[in-house]
């Protein structure tokens, strides 16, 4: 079965950085673009970031372009998100998403399958 198992969160300091890592298994993952997204206490969910199935194009949020960086390692099986400059308002519980063939990186809506999430906690 289809298993996507997000780590790398933690508190991190205003200004810092952090590395989040999503492990996939039970589906061909070279084969699916694949997209982070976050969740802020009380807040509704925001997309985050995307990359096409075989890297060639990334795309973000304006709340993170230019500090965030999304990549995957095909032969791992896994997708990254390094996480520069954060600032409290990047508080959140992050997810990684599968992204079925033919709909948007940025289309969360339609994601057949989420992690449980990493929390990402930003505070002095």
């Amino acid at each position: 079965q289809v298993q996507l198992v997000e780590s790398g969160g933690g508190l991190a300091q205003p200004g810092g950085s952090l590395r989040l890592s999503c492990a996939a298994s039970g589906f061909t993952f070279s084969s699916y673009a694949m997209s982070w997204a976050r969740q802020a206490p009380g807040k509704g969910l925001e997309w985050v970031s995307g990359i096409w199935s075989d890297g060639s194009d990334t795309y973000y949020a304006d709340s993170v372009k230019g500090r965030f960086t999304i990549s995957r390692d095909n032969a791992k099986n896994t997708v990254y998100l390094q996480m520069n400059s954060l600032n409290p308002e990047d508080t959140a519980l992050y997810y990684c998403a599968k992204v079925p063939s033919g709909y948007g990186l940025a289309d969360y809506g339609s994601y057949d399958y989420w992690g449980k999430g990493t929390q990402v906690t930003v505070s002095s």
